[in-house]
């Protein structure tokens, strides 16, 4: 089980209405379904991932998360989450705001590029990180908007949210000192939010 996904199951109340956007192959909807008995949909746009999601008997809907939730009413959901996807999401503020729209919080992860590994491929190579965690080279990813932990708890304050929960963790494993500098140790930020 990805850290990631450990973290996010602690946060889900047993019971939840969940939709998960970017669910990929329902690996995440799956877990939750079993140990927290949520009743769970999934968004996702890769037709080999809804297949899989269909075979694990998961509800999932074909549906570019960039267009928006418009077809959700508000409030509708207890949390909506989005697992490393919004780094690959056009207008990550607005769809942020979608998902406090629909749902009471969010949960989102993301890679942390402010990590100093990155920093440093950037120092001493002069080239975009490339690594075990971000294995794409810079005109091959998904990932079209680099942004750093701090990045994200700026933009959660402009749109007036408020972050109930920060882990950050790095290498399947809590880092102690990433409570001192989480933005330079820490490779992945998971947040939980919600409107005041």
């Amino acid at each position: 089980m990805r850290l990631d996904h450990a973290i996010i199951d602690r946060w889900i109340k047993p019971g939840a209405r969940v939709l998960d956007l970017g669910c990929g192959d329902g690996t995440l909807l799956q877990q939750l379904a079993l140990s927290k008995k949520i009743r769970g949909y999934g968004l996702e746009i890769d037709s080999a991932n809804i297949q899989r999601c269909a075979e694990k008997g998961l509800n999932v809907i074909e549906h570019n998360i960039d267009e928006g939730l418009h077809n959700f009413e508000d409030k509708s959901f207890d949390t909506v989450i989005m697992s490393q996807t919004l780094q690959t999401m056009y207008y990550p503020d607005k769809i942020l705001a979608e998902m406090l729209r629909v749902g009471r919080e969010c949960v989102v992860t993301f890679p942390n590029f402010g990590h100093y590994k990155a920093r440093l491929q950037l120092l001493f190579k002069g080239r975009m990180p490339v690594s075990e965690f971000l294995p794409y080279e810079w005109y091959n990813t998904p990932n079209i908007h680099f942004c750093t932990l701090n990045d994200f708890e700026v933009m959660c304050q402009q749109l007036n949210m408020t972050v109930l929960d920060r882990l950050v963790v790095t290498r399947n494993e809590k880092l102690p000192l990433s409570k001192l500098l989480p933005n330079l140790l820490g490779e992945t930020g998971i947040y939980r939010v919600t409107r005041p």
